[in-house]
């Protein structure tokens, strides 16, 4: 079941599936790391629920929501 990284709640796990938005925008992730195959973790959301934090190959980034609404991805557990 595909869902977007914007839906995970704080301590989820799950691997990038695609990233769907412009070339500039989905650049720019793929460049922070934001791959196609990669795991991410959900640390926390902020209070307003944006930004969101995830942990991404040992290192921890900071994205907008409506970002990582564009991004599709498997949740742990699912197939």
């Amino acid at each position: 079941m595909k869902r977007s990284l914007a839906d995970l709640p704080p301590g989820q796990h799950a691997e990038i599936v695609s990233i769907d938005c412009e070339r500039r925008l989905s650049r720019r992730l793929m460049e922070m790391g934001l791959l196609p195959g990669t795991r991410v973790r959900v640390v926390r959301v902020a209070p307003l629920g944006d930004p969101i934090e995830l942990r991404v190959r040992n290192y921890s980034l900071s994205v907008r929501r409506a970002e990582a609404a564009k991004i599709a991805v498997n949740p742990e557990g699912t197939v």
